[in-house]
């Protein structure tokens, strides 16, 4: 028993050389990828449209003369940042995926397109600006792509049904200012149409940005496994095999922004190809917005993972069936046909990671577990000196092999399953072991000791 705990613990060392391989090998894959997205575009946030209109005011500034204080009127140049009180945005997004060696990278191609209204609001002095100070002559429309490399298809705009000239650069700052923009023939009165449609590449995921009075979003994709995250989910998403539709309805109440103002959130940041809240940053400083990644329907890595973290159970359950038929049975197991028999299991995952990287993970672990059963079930007829009893063992190892896929698949369901074989587990030990006098081993050993 001793040994046999000691090999046990020992494997741990080649079970954790296992789990830094599938890092490794994770790294590997996301450096590929990303070397396939930078021709491409990677994750994308979309902003705006926004109308920009500089304006002139006071402010008082502090200076330094002669050793005093002297505050000074000077009149600067700021911005004001005009809101949609209505935008309509419908999104279709194309997927397709791109292979370099054995990995691969989702991207897709997305056309957007909407319309947005603009209303000056009455009480626009509340806000700090007054309409003539507005400099209508310069005023722009603005709209963003974080990524602006995926803007290879073109855009057009649209005031009031006039074609503007788009113009590169200038997006809003919860794009870090990457997008396009126009100058705008408007003067404030009335209300403004704008109608915009460009088509976008990107990669992993596509992010929106709301603003405004109301931000309404029509997004569907032949991909059948998104994932919806952001600061807002969709009403009543759609998701079949062939493919996902979503509405999102965004209301100001929720963004709780101002319909003017001299100041723009900034960028949500990209973690793991995703838009998320950053925690090094306060939230008000940062842009709200909804997400709809493009995720691999299995993702190999963190199964592999996964299946790691179980290679204890199996370990201590085939160790547990030859110590039982070594104290039960009388069959005699040295340490070292222990040892080899733990090398067998460990080296499962490292079949089951190479195969998997090639021919997905289902196949390869029906190739990797069918492999190591064939081997321990051989090995074990000659540990044990009968078929019988190797029979056992196999039975044994497909029972824990197949039990390990179902966990794998119902991750809701791990722990419970898990809890109650091991439950089970230790009842069949009691079982066993009920007619064994423990302590017949201790009074044999004294005896000796005494004669």
């Amino acid at each position: 028993m001793l040994f046999a705990s000691l090999i046990g613990l020992a494997l741990a060392i080649p079970l954790m050389l296992v789990y830094a391989l599938i890092w490794d090998r994770e790294r590997q894959s996301q450096t590929a990828q990303d070397a396939i997205n930078a021709g491409w575009g990677g994750p994308q946030v979309i902003a705006g449209p926004v109308v920009v209109v500089p304006f002139r005011t006071t402010q008082t500034q502090n200076e330094e003369v002669d050793g005093r204080i002297v505050a000074r009127t000077v009149e600067v140049d700021k911005l004001l940042y005009i809101s949609p009180t209505q935008n309509n945005v419908t999104t279709s997004v194309t997927p397709q995926e791109r292979r370099k060696s054995i990995y691969r990278s989702v991207l897709f191609e997305a056309q957007i397109s909407g319309v947005a209204t603009f209303t000056l609001p009455p009480d626009l002095a509340r806000f700090g600006v007054t309409r003539e100070r507005l400099l209508w002559d310069q005023a722009e429309l603005r709209m963003g792509a974080s990524d602006a490399r995926g803007l290879t298809k073109g855009a057009v705009l649209r005031a009031d049904g006039q074609a503007l000239a788009v113009q590169p650069g200038k997006g809003p700052r919860a794009t870090s200012g990457q997008g396009f923009f126009a100058f705008l023939p408007w003067n404030g009165e009335g209300s403004l149409s704008v109608d915009y449609r460009f088509g976008l590449r990107g990669s992993r995921s596509l992010s929106l940005v709301p603003r405004g009075g109301q931000t309404r979003w029509n997004v569907s994709s032949s991909w059948p496994s998104p994932s919806f995250g952001g600061a807002f989910l969709p009403e009543r998403p759609e998701i079949s095999s062939d493919g996902f539709h979503a509405d999102y309805t965004i209301d100001k109440l929720a963004l709780g922004e101002a319909p003017v103002s001299t100041d723009e959130a900034g960028p949500p940041s990209i973690e793991d190809g995703v838009a998320s809240t950053s925690s090094s940053e306060p939230i008000p400083s940062q842009a709200r917005f909804v997400t709809v990644g493009l995720v691999e329907p299995v993702n190999l890595y963190s199964k592999v993972d996964r299946a790691v973290k179980y290679g204890f159970l199996f370990i201590g359950f085939t160790f547990l069936a030859f110590l039982l038929f070594d104290i039960v049975g009388g069959a005699h197991v040295a340490a070292a046909e222990y040892l080899l028999t733990g090398a067998g299991l460990v080296l499962f995952f490292m079949l089951l990671l190479g195969f998997a990287e090639v021919v997905g993970f289902t196949p390869a672990y029906l190739s990797a577990s069918s492999a190591i059963i064939g081997l321990l079930t051989s090995y074990s007829a000659a540990v044990l000196g009968s078929w019988g009893r190797a029979r056992f063992i196999g039975a044994l190892l497909i029972g824990l092999y197949a039990l390990l896929f179902v966990l794998l698949n119902l991750e809701a369901w791990s722990l419970l399953i898990g809890a109650a074989l091991l439950f089970i587990s230790l009842a069949g030990v009691m079982y066993a072991t009920r007619n064994i006098d423990w302590g017949q081993a201790d009074r044999r050993e004294t005896e000796v000791a005494d004669v």
